[in-house]
C-alpha cells in the first residue's frame, strides 16, 4: 500500500510519516515544501516529493499510485501582541499561506487531487472547536471555520475518508489513553481533569491505526488523552467503532 502524507516536515506530520514507515506492507512518502527541512527532520529526503498544495502539477505527481492520502497541512499564524490593553491578539501569515488558502483552497486542491488519481480513502487531521465560531484560533483568520469547510468537502467528494480533530496539540511522550467523542462536546464538557489536550505522537498513531482500520473509513471523530492513564495499547477497533459519520 502506497500512502502519501502531505504537510510531512510539520511536527505531527514527522511523526506520522515515521510511524507509516515502520509499518509492514506500507510504502510510506511525504510531501513537503522543503527538502531541507526534512533532510534535518527524517536524516534524508528519500521518498519525499517536494512542491506546494497551491500547485496541483506537483501534488498530481505526487499522487501517483497512491492508496490512501493523509492530510496534515495546517496554516501557521504568526501571533503579534495585542494592539492596546484588553485587545485580542494580532496574527499574520507568509504570503500564500492564510487558513483560506491553506485549509481550505490547499486541502480541496489535495482531494481533487486525489479523487482523479483513484485513491481509496483519506485522513485528514484537524481540530476541535470547529462548532464555535468564537472559538479563540478562530482570531487567527478563522482557521477552525476553513477547516470545517474543507472537511464537508471531503466528505461530499465519494472518497472514503476518516477525519481526525485534534485536541490540543502538546509535545510530550504518546501512549495515553485515548477517549473519542463528537461536535466538540468534550470541550464544553471535559471528560478528564487533564482538560482536552493530546499528545502529538498519539496523533499520529490514531492516523496510522485509521489507514490499516476499515471501521476508521467514513467516520468523523474528536480525540483527546487522558492524562491520568497510559496504556501498552489502545483498543483501537472500539474507538473507530464509537465514531460516527458526517461532521
Amino acid at each position: 500500500m502506497k500512502v502519501l502524507v502531505t504537510g510531512a516536515t510539520g511536527r505531527t506530520g514527522s511523526l506520522a510519516l515515521k510511524k507509516l514507515r515502520a509499518v509492514d506492507g506500507i510504502s510510506a512518502y511525504g510531501f513537503a515544501r522543503s527538502e531541507e527541512k526534512a533532510k534535518d527532520l527524517l536524516g534524508s529526503a528519500e521518498n519525499f516529493y517536494f512542491g506546494s498544495i497551491s500547485d496541483r502539477n506537483s501534488i498530481n505527481e505526487a499522487m501517483n499510485d497512491c492508496d490512501a492520502l493523509v492530510i496534515l497541512t495546517s496554516a501557521q499564524p504568526q501571533v503579534t501582541p495585542p494592539p492596546a490593553p484588553g485587545a485580542p491578539p494580532g496574527c499574520s501569515f507568509e504570503p500564500g499561506g492564510t487558513p483560506e488558502e491553506v485549509d481550505y483552497q490547499g486541502q480541496l486542491n489535495q482531494i481533487d487531487a486525489a479523487k482523479a488519481a483513484g485513491v481509496q480513502h483519506i485522513v485528514l487531521v484537524g481540530s476541535m472547536g470547529g462548532t464555535n465560531e468564537n472559538h479563540p484560533l478562530n482570531l487567527f483568520g478563522k482557521i477552525l471555520i476553513w477547516k470545517r469547510k474543507a472537511e464537508q468537502y471531503l466528505i461530499d467528494s465519494g472518497i472514503d475518508y476518516t477525519i481526525i480533530r485534534a485536541g490540543g496539540l502538546i509535545d510530550e511522550p504518546g501512549g495515553r489513553s485515548l477517549l473519542v467523542g463528537k461536535n466538540d462536546e468534550m470541550l464544553a464538557n471535559p471528560p478528564t481533569e487533564g482538560g482536552t489536550v493530546i499528545p502529538r505522537e498519539d496523533v499520529a498513531e490514531v492516523v496510522v491505526q485509521a489507514i490499516q482500520h476499515m471501521e476508521a473509513r467514513n467516520k468523523a471523530l474528536d480525540v483527546i488523552a487522558n492524562a491520568s492513564e497510559v496504556k501498552d495499547a489502545n483498543d483501537f477497533k472500539a474507538l473507530f467503532e464509537k465514531a460516527s459519520a458526517g461532521l
